[in-house]
């Protein structure tokens, strides 16, 4: 049913599935030595502007690589991304447009503001519940809902939504005390997220908040792939001794692809016309 999906703890380099963990039975979660994390979310089957932040993230010489889900939706190829991530060997949450066709619940859990908004979904929701495999659902099924990571200079907790709904929007501008509620009962340094499409980061008590945007379908006004990375401030050579406070660095990487060859796959596979226009506005 939807929504079985695990939390967990991942160790890079180790096998394809996860070594899991629950926060309320394991006193301490794995430790990872690493000292700069990526973190992207929501490609929405557009292979095209994968490739280039992967091949961005393999020029940096980033290895711990996670992704917060929605894999598939509004883009031409979801299978080609779901085989891209599994070659790689990049742990992968459930998005709610990923449990939408898993599922196939005929809805994949997204706000539509209007009727054209929502008819224009319809069709993407169409298209990708019948496009992606029998294989590739069941590998969208096996996606843990959330990730517990002990990096070596944080605590960090990885969701799609929210910890409390897979598909709700914690917007940039929402009331702050949404965020007060959330962090109250949050047991991490850091609440990793994405959903809303648009990068934005700060603090509410002592949790550090950070939406990572989106790699398929940027809705910021920059139509260029997105990807967040966090770092060691103890180890960051452009800080000042006292800029090396305790908090993580959190730096947006913003990665020019071939959007014409995106925007013309969507076209062809007769996906609407509207969503080949919002790659290209970012939007």
């Amino acid at each position: 049913m939807p929504g079985a999906g695990v939390s967990g703890s991942v160790i890079p380099g180790a096998d394809k599935e996860p070594r899991l963990f629950s926060p309320t039975t394991a006193k301490e979660p794995a430790t990872q030595a690493e000292n700069a994390v990526a973190l992207f979310s929501d490609v929405h089957g557009n292979r095209t502007a994968l490739d280039a932040v992967l091949a961005d993230l393999d020029r940096r010489g980033l290895t711990a690589i996670y992704c917060l889900g929605d894999l598939v939706g509004y883009g031409p190829d979801p299978n080609g991304v779901i085989a891209l991530l599994r070659e790689r060997h990049v742990p992968s949450l459930l998005g709610n447009y990923d449990e939408g066709v898993a599922w196939e619940t005929g809805d994949c859990g997204c706000y539509y503001p209007d009727a054209e908004a929502k008819r224009i979904g319809q069709l993407s929701y169409t298209f990708t519940v019948a496009a992606v495999t029998a294989k590739n659902k069941a590998y969208l099924r096996s996606r843990p809902r959330e990730l517990y990571l002990r990096l070596s200079f944080t605590r960090l907790h990885l969701v799609h939504g929210s910890p409390r709904r897979i598909n709700e929007y914690l917007l940039r501008d929402r009331d702050e005390r949404t965020y007060e509620h959330i962090a109250a009962t949050e047991q991490a340094d850091m609440l990793a997220f994405g959903h809303t499409h648009d990068f934005w980061s700060r603090m509410y008590g002592r949790v550090l908040f950070v939406n990572v945007g989106s790699v398929g379908r940027p809705k910021d006004g920059d139509p260029r792939a997105a990807y967040v990375t966090l770092g060691c401030p103890f180890l960051d050579p452009a800080l000042s001794d006292a800029q090396r406070t305790g908090t993580p660095r959190v730096e947006i990487a913003r990665v020019a692809y071939d959007i014409d060859k995106a925007v013309r796959a969507v076209i062809e596979a007769g996906l609407p016309p509207e969503l080949a226009e919002a790659l290209r506005e970012g939007r």
